[in-house]
């Protein structure tokens, strides 16, 4: 058998099932790698040691009642740390901020009960920013998260610990939330995959609301069906939910199995959000090396129109900024606050009542635009950020978050649609960028329309069949 950190989370979970490793060997082999690769990444705000070998006992004894029939979950003894935004019963819950002190969760968020119940190993809790606000993760309550194939650079955000944890080799794969491009952007920037799900795929519940439905839960892993196969474990839905999609034919992860068929894929490389923004070549590149490849494939490819003007994007803004604000600080905490949370949330004060409903509506309007544009294909087809991985300290600016905030939006001038539309999007890691230290990933994002994960799943199995990725792996390993 390969080393466990080498196995995608489906090899790890059959490796268990056959005995070839316990799911107490996973936690020594997980726990020692977090604590001596972790001080370089900074992928984890929480280690929690006692609650995975808790977990990994209770993992060895379904493994022995499995013996006499008993149906094994999915992911049984493969550790899945959770994005410190999401609550664990009993662990500190902070979500990047000093504001928030030692609040413990008093329960389960329901993507963490999901995960239980397939069987995961809950290891730690993993590095976001603030409220999960900006694209980089460099919180002040811990280390910068950095990508492990440049430890100079950024890992991204706002799942930057998550995706640093399973490119270091530390866990096969990690939960992540989307509502700017929080998984596609870390997943770009550290070599994996991630898919953002469409709105109502993944349940909010059942303690939290679906709200402007901007932002959703997912996982980065490594690899295609790793991702299918969590997309099963995920889409769930509780009662009361506000979105409820249709299931697939059989399940995400048979998607994986079958031809797409030919498709008809709109290639956008011109930015979206931020006109004018800078793409660096290797960005723009690898869709147009993509594109070619899709055709090689058999699909049809040609240029996709900009679905809306960039002031549409002013609705996304607005929106953004009242979610900053009803975070629930106490005023008291307020000073204890990034600058760049305290803009967002001056900005959401002066936003008003009919403000913010005509920001919701000008979503709507924007995605019936976007619908209308990209009606003639099956899937859209762009670099997934407009630049390489940023240097650690390049992007925050605490003198200037007005600048800051600019500089997201050229860093990610792609990303945001998908959450404006609810529509689901993959970034994947089919190209490489040389940079002052090596080589560094560089991805591609697929975006598809409403419900569409099974399409963008099967293309996706698809490429990484032509353009296999997992022998590339940065020197942490």
């Amino acid at each position: 058998m390969s080393q466990i950190h080498e196995l995608t989370g489906l090899e790890l979970a059959a490796a268990v099932r056959k005995g070839e490793a316990s799911p107490s060997e996973v936690v020594e082999h997980t726990l020692e790698r977090a604590e001596r690769l972790d001080p370089s990444i900074g992928a984890f705000v929480t280690l929690t040691p006692d609650l995975a070998r808790e977990q990994a006992a209770e993992a060895e004894l379904l493994l022995g009642r499995a013996r006499s029939g008993d149906e094994l979950p999915p992911f049984l003894g493969v550790p899945c740390p959770v994005k410190d935004l999401a609550m664990v019963a009993g662990v500190p819950f902070r979500s990047g901020s000093a504001a928030l002190g030692d609040f413990v969760a008093p329960a389960d968020d329901g993507v963490v009960t999901l995960l239980r119940q397939a069987g995961t190993l809950m290891v730690g809790k993993t590095n976001t920013p603030e409220f999960g606000l900006p694209p980089y993760t460099e919180p002040d309550i811990a280390p910068p998260a950095r990508t492990p194939w440049d430890l100079s650079r950024s890992a991204g955000g706002s799942s930057g610990g998550s995706a640093a944890a399973v490119a270091a080799g530390i866990a096969p794969v990690a939960h992540g939330s989307d509502g700017g491009g929080s998984i596609r952007i870390p997943a770009s920037a550290c070599g994996l995959v991630g898919l953002k799900p469409t709105r109502g795929r993944v349940s909010p519940g059942p303690y939290r609301p679906e709200g402007a439905g901007l932002a959703t839960n997912g996982v980065l892993t490594r690899d295609v069906r790793d991702t299918a196969a969590l997309l099963d474990v995920l889409s769930h839905h509780w009662p009361g939910d506000l979105h409820v999609l249709a299931p697939p034919r059989t399940t995400f992860l048979d998607a994986c199995e079958r031809e797409p068929g030919p498709l008809r894929i709109g290639l956008l490389t011109t930015p979206v959000i931020s006109a004018g923004a800078p793409v660096d070549d290797a960005c723009l590149g690898a869709a147009v090396r993509t594109a070619r490849l899709l055709e090689d494939l058999g699909h049809r490819v040609e240029p996709a129109a900009v679905p809306f003007e960039a002031e549409r994007w002013d609705s996304f803004e607005s929106i953004w900024s009242v979610l900053a604000l009803s975070a629930p600080i106490p005023p008291e905490h307020e000073p204890l606050l990034l600058p760049l949370t305290r803009w967002l949330r001056e900005k959401g004060r002066s936003v008003s009542g009919i403000e913010f409903a005509s920001a919701l509506g000008l979503i709507q309007t924007t995605t019936r635009e976007a619908a209308a544009t990209w009606a003639a294909y099956d899937v859209i087809l762009s670099p997934t950020l407009a630049q390489l991985p940023a240097p650690v300290g390049s992007q925050r600016d605490d003198a200037d978050p007005a600048g800051d905030f600019a500089r997201q939006m050229a860093f990610t001038p792609w990303t945001s649609v998908w959450n404006l539309t609810g529509w689901p999007a993959i970034s994947l890691p089919l190209e490489w960028a040389y940079g002052d230290r090596g080589i560094l990933p560089v991805g591609v994002m697929l975006g598809g329309m409403h419900g569409a994960e099974e399409t963008l799943l099967s293309l996706a199995a698809q490429l990484e069949a032509a353009r296999p990725w997992r022998d590339r792996r940065p020197s942490t390993w």
